[in-house]
């Protein structure tokens, strides 16, 4: 059985984004760890937050329920605050993630990585999906903490399949759905980079499609970003699982091509 540590930038971002190969390993036996670089400071606030309560509070018990529903084992903190979209003050914050140190942020990590032996860790792509200063920081963490964990893990970036995207976008225009007129995976995001990866940049297709009610109540469980959460919740559930029921992620080293399986396979 294999240790398994994703890093993600925000609680919820796991749901989102890895939700359904996380509630896949655990299904199988393996073990999954979720490390978060922030608790989410600078996410949507929820009108209900207690007297005392903070954002970050309830983001953190909100990653715990996820955790929950998905099966995960442990979830940890590197300590770091969200750093807002790119080109906020707060990206230069003091604290901030996008502005830490990149060995200090990954030795955090990679001590997580000893304390489990971990056999895998699961970050993003080199520009974070979509160019948010905390998810381009995960990638470097992630690769980095690998090269400084005492039992070098492999190395896993979850990305999104641009190809994928443009031909749903394409099938929804022609099915006259609305909702879609304006919306092109191929236009340049904040970072000046299109969302996700080509199919010829991805590795592994990952099926996770026996896994939707796990996702669905991941996702469910962040109920104070309630604008996002809410946006994937209503949707019919044939477009629900249109989109969840695929993960995709890049493996440095492998043979060119993507390969429909399991990553844990191999």
């Amino acid at each position: 059985m294999a240790t398994i540590v994703y890093l993600h930038a925000h609680p919820d971002d796991e749901a989102s984004q890895t939700s359904g190969s996380m509630a896949r390993a655990v299904a199988e036996g393996h073990r999954v760890v979720t490390a978060y670089g922030t608790s989410g400071e600078q996410g949507e606030v929820p009108k209900d937050l207690a007297e005392g309560e903070t954002l970050a509070d309830r983001r953190r018990k909100e990653a715990q329920a996820s955790a929950d529903v998905l099966g995960v084992q442990r979830v940890a903190w590197l300590g770091y605050a969200d750093s807002g979209m790119r080109g906020w003050e707060q990206n230069t914050w003091d604290g901030a993630f996008a502005a830490a140190d990149l060995d200090e942020a990954a030795g955090r990590l990679a001590a997580i990585l000893d304390e489990e032996d971990a056999d895998l860790v699961i970050g993003y792509d080199w520009h974070g999906g979509y160019g948010h200063p905390d998810h381009v920081k995960v990638h470097g963490v992630v690769h980095r903490a690998a090269e400084l964990a005492a039992r070098r893990p492999r190395v896993l970036d979850s990305t999104m399949n641009r190809d994928l995207m443009r031909r749903g976008v394409e099938a929804a225009k022609a099915a006259g759905l609305e909702g879609f007129e304006d919306w092109d995976p191929d236009q340049p995001m904040d970072d000046g980079n299109p969302l996700g990866e080509p199919e010829s940049a991805i590795s592994w297709q990952v099926d996770v499609a026996a896994y939707i009610p796990q996702r669905r109540a991941s996702l469910a469980a962040h109920a104070s970003q309630e604008t996002d959460i809410n946006g994937f919740l209503s949707m019919p559930e044939d477009t629900f699982a249109a989109i969840f029921s695929l993960e995709h992620y890049i493996e440095a080293g492998r043979p060119d091509g993507m390969q429909q399986g399991w990553f844990l396979d191999s």
